[in-house]
C-alpha cells in the first residue's frame, strides 16, 4: 500500500464489498471491457481525429509497455499536466494499468502549483503538452526541473525539443511487451486529484480503483448514460467533474462517445454540440450564464443536448429555471468533491427540485451529518456543516498526517466546509462555506495560499483576502491590506503574483487598504465583518 494513504477500516472495507459497492475491478479494466463488448464503437473524438473502443485500449496498451521501458514502476506518481486533448486518456489508462499513479494538475496552474505538486507526491515524470493557448509548457517545465529534484523524465505531447515526446513512449512498446504487466490490486491508490484546500500547500486527494470505478459507474448511472450518450468534455478534464462524476471515464463505462472540447467558450462549444450530436456535457456557473447569453446570436442547432449538468459551485435558481427554456435541454444539478461525496438532481426529479437544491447523496451508504460548530447535529431543515463518510469518499488526505487530524472527524467523516441545509425529500441546499476558501465560479482559491505570498511583498504589512459576492462568478477575491509604506496598486500585487509563478484565478479581482482590520475577541481578523466592509467601499477594479 502507498506510503501516505490513508485506509478505509477494516470492516468498512468488509462492507463495502459486501454491498457491492466495491467488486475488485480497476480503472484499467473498465476500458478493457468495452473494448471487448464493442470494439468497433467510437470511444473518442478529438478535431479530426476518431479512436475506436478497440484503438484506444490498444493505444492504452502501447503506452503502457512504453512507459514501463522508460522505467516506469508500480506506485511511482506522475505528474499529469495536459489539456484537453485526446492523449490525455490513453494516458491515464496506460498508468492505471501498470499500476503507476496519475497526479492530475490543471492546465491553468503554473510554476508554484506545479513544483509543489512535485514535491509533495514526489513525482519520477512530467507529463505536459508542447504549447496550448499561447502558453509554451516546455519552458514551464525547465523551470520546474530545477526546483524540483525528484523529476527524472519530462514527457511532451508534441514538439519535445530536448524532453521526450510521447510517440518515443510508445515506440518503446517493443522493449516491454503489454501481456507482461500484471493487474494492479483495486484496492491501490489509482490517481490523485488537487483539493481545492484552504492552506498554503496543495493536498492530494487518493482515490483507490475500488472507490473510484464506484464513483464513476454509480454517476453514470445517475445520469442514465449509454451507448447512444455523446459526451462533450467543457470543463478541464483533469478536474474531478469532468473526469469522472460521470464524466469522460463514465461515458467509456458506458460505452458512449467522448468529443474533446479545447475549450468551453460558446464559439468553441456550439459548433461541436452541432456536428457531433452531443448529447450531455458538463459546466460551472459562470459558463451556463455565458452559454445562455450566446444563444442570443448563435446560429448553430444545439437540438441533440439532452442533458446540462451545473456543479462547481451553486447554481442560482433563476439561472437554473432558464437553461430548458433557453437551451432546450434539461438540467441535471451534481453538487460533490473531489474528496468523495457527490449529490445529483434525479432524472424524474420535479422541476422545483432541479432548480432549488443540489441534489441527494449517490450511494445509500453516504453517511452525512449536518452538525453546528460544536459538532452537535442540528435541527432537520437548519443549516449546518456537512460532514460525510462512506464507500468513495476518503479518509485522509495523501501524505498529510497533521492536517488530517483537522479535517477529518475522530469517527472518520470529512468536514467538508460546505453549509447546507437538508429537504425531507433528502436534497441539499448549498448555502455557503465554513472553511477560508474563496469559490471563484468553480475554482477554489486557497486563501492562506494568496495571504502567505503577498505577505512576502515588501509593500505590504499585513493582508486578508476575502470572497465578495459577484452575479457571473458567485464569489471575487478581495484582497485586503495593510501597507508598509505606500500603498501598491493591485496591478502591482498581481504583476508580483503572476511572477512568482500562481495560477491566473488565484489573483485577487480587487483592492481594499486599510488602516486596521476588524478583529474578533480573541484578537483574530474577522472576515465576515471585513467582507461585509468591503462590500461597502470603492473597490479597485484590476488593470
Amino acid at each position: 500500500m502507498l506510503n501516505g494513504f490513508v485506509d478505509w477500516p477494516a470492516k468498512f472495507t468488509a462492507r463495502y464489498r459486501e454491498l457491492g459497492y466495491w467488486r475488485s475491478e480497476t480503472l484499467g479494466q473498465l476500458l478493457r471491457t468495452q473494448a471487448w463488448a464493442t470494439p468497433t464503437q467510437v470511444a473518442l473524438v478529438d478535431g479530426e481525429r476518431r479512436w475506436t473502443y478497440r484503438e484506444l485500449d490498444e493505444h492504452a496498451d502501447c503506452l503502457a509497455a512504453g512507459l514501463r521501458a522508460l522505467g516506469i514502476e508500480r506506485q511511482q506518481r506522475i505528474l499529469v499536466h495536459l489539456p484537453n486533448i485526446a492523449e490525455f486518456l490513453p494516458l491515464c489508462f496506460a498508468l492505471f494499468r501498470i499500476g503507476a499513479i496519475p497526479v492530475l494538475a490543471l492546465p491553468a496552474h503554473r510554476e508554484s502549483e506545479i513544483v509543489d505538486l512535485a514535491h509533495i507526491s514526489e513525482s519520477v515524470a512530467y507529463v505536459i503538452a508542447d504549447t496550448h493557448l499561447g502558453f509554451d509548457y516546455r519552458t514551464l517545465a525547465r523551470s520546474v526541473c530545477e526546483k524540483a529534484a525528484n523529476l527524472q523524465h519530462v514527457v511532451v505531447v508534441g514538439d519535445a525539443q530536448e524532453f521526450v515526446s510521447l510517440t518515443d513512449i510508445e515506440a518503446r512498446a517493443v522493449e516491454a511487451p503489454a501481456n507482461e504487466m500484471a493487474e494492479p490490486d483495486p484496492h491501490e491508490v489509482a490517481l490523485l486529484l488537487l483539493s481545492g484546500g484552504t492552506t498554503g500547500s496543495p493536498k492530494l486527494i487518493p482515490r483507490t480503483h475500488d472507490d473510484y470505478v464506484y464513483n464513476v459507474r454509480a454517476s453514470a448511472a445517475a445520469a442514465a448514460l449509454d451507448r447512444a450518450t455523446r459526451y462533450l468534455v467543457s470543463l478541464p478534464i483533469a478536474h474531478n467533474f469532468a473526469l469522472g462524476c460521470p464524466g469522460a471515464l463514465g461515458t467509456l463505462y458506458a460505452g458512449g462517445t467522448v468529443v474533446f472540447c479545447g475549450d468551453p467558450s460558446p464559439d468553441t462549444a456550439f459548433p461541436l454540440i452541432e456536428k457531433e450530436k452531443i448529447t450531455v456535457t458538463a459546466l460551472i456557473p459562470p459558463l451556463v450564464l455565458l452559454w445562455l447569453e450566446a444563444t442570443e446570436w448563435t446560429t448553430e442547432d444545439l437540438s441533440s443536448l439532452q442533458w446540462l449538468q451545473a456543479g462547481g459551485a451553486r447554481l442560482k435558481a433563476e439561472t437554473a429555471a432558464r437553461i430548458e427554456p433557453v437551451l432546450g435541454c434539461r438540467l441535471q444539478q451534481v453538487y460533490g468533491m473531489a474528496e468523495g461525496l457527490l449529490n445529483f438532481t434525479g432524472l424524474d426529479d420535479p422541476d422545483d427540485l432541479v432548480v432549488n437544491t443540489q441534489g441527494r447523496p449517490l450511494a445509500a451508504d453516504d453517511e452525512v451529518r449536518i452538525v453546528d460548530r460544536d459538532d452537535t447535529e442540528v435541527n432537520e431543515g437548519e443549516i449546518g456543516e456537512l460532514q460525510v463518510r462512506g464507500p468513495y469518499t476518503i479518509r485522509g488526505y495523501y501524505r498529510a498526517e497533521e492536517y488530517n487530524r483537522q479535517a477529518f472527524t475522530a469517527d472518520g467523516f470529512y468536514r467538508t466546509g460546505d453549509l447546507v441545509r437538508r429537504l425531507p425529500s433528502g436534497h441539499f441546499v448549498v448555502e455557503g462555506r465554513s472553511k477560508d476558501v474563496i469559490n471563484r465560479g468553480g475554482d477554489k482559491v486557497p486563501v492562506e495560499e494568496v495571504e502567505n505570498h503577498l505577505l512576502a511583498h515588501p509593500a505590504v504589512r499585513d493582508v486578508a483576502m476575502v470572497g465578495v459576492p459577484d452575479e457571473t462568478l458567485g464569489e471575487r477575491s478581495c484582497a485586503c491590506i495593510i501597507a508598509s509604506g505606500a500603498a501598491p496598486t493591485l496591478a502591482e500585487l498581481n504583476a508580483y503574483l503572476g511572477g512568482l509563478g500562481l495560477a491566473a484565478f488565484k489573483l485577487p479581482d480587487r483592492l481594499v487598504v486599510l488602516d486596521h482590520f476588524p478583529t474578533t475577541r480573541l484578537g483574530k481578523v474577522n472576515k465576515q465583518a471585513l467582507a461585509e466592509h468591503v462590500g461597502s467601499v470603492s473597490l479597485e477594479l484590476p488593470t
